[in-house]
């Protein structure tokens, strides 16, 4: 994919690079999620693509790191996943597509159609979306809520998710309690939910 920066397009800041694709046609609809540079991401070991639309799109929460609710905090907790994924897990980079902090910023991980490490079997049809924070009793802050589904539409509109997508939870595709009890029973009424379960017990993927 090609990289732009948003100063060919008028705005002050820089853009995604998915926000043009394989053919070079570049979006007007700025992307609702801030870069990697934004965090100071490591690079990753290796990037991987796979073509869209892209079907399926899978909520989790992070468990740890806990909640943040500033830019700070939010920064420090996608280092401290990319650090555990890339170091303790020896995955390619931050396991999840985007992360969502509590400050109602989107944080871009992997980004769109890039191979993550966050659903094994699905990792190379789907957008993984975290929302950062332990969601087992309490429900994710209405900001994070809506800046997921944000997300969601703004790739919808533009061509880079599905139109009959399906939206899931991390444990109908593995065995595991993510996205927590609270935050799976909000995701039922969003659009496009699913109750299939397709979980087939695995170790942990190593993308």
């Amino acid at each position: 994919l090609l990289r732009r920066t948003a100063w060919s397009l008028g705005r002050g800041r820089d853009l995604d690079c998915h926000v043009c694709l394989y053919d070079d046609h570049c979006f007007s609809d700025p992307p609702p999620y801030v870069g990697r540079s934004f965090w100071n991401a490591k690079p990753a070991k290796l990037v991987e693509r796979f073509a869209g639309p892209i079907p399926y799109v899978i909520i989790h929460h992070s468990y740890q790191p806990a909640a943040c609710y500033t830019g700070t905090q939010c920064i420090e907790a996608m280092q401290r996943m990319q650090t555990m994924h890339q170091d303790v897990r020896s995955w390619n980079d931050i396991g999840y597509s985007f992360a969502v902090g509590g400050d109602g910023r989107t944080y871009q991980g992997r980004g769109f159609n890039v191979v993550g490490a966050h659903a094994p079997r699905y990792n190379n049809k789907s957008v993984g979306i975290c929302l950062i924070g332990d969601w087992v009793s309490d429900l994710p802050p209405k900001n994070m809520l809506t800046a997921a589904k944000t997300l969601i539409e703004y790739g919808v509109r533009n061509g880079i998710i599905a139109s009959n997508y399906t939206l899931l939870g991390h444990r109908q595709v593995r065995s595991t309690e993510c996205p927590g009890d609270r935050l799976f029973e909000e995701i039922k009424s969003w659009p496009h939910f699913s109750p299939m379960t397709d979980i087939i017990d695995q170790q942990n993927s190593v993308s």
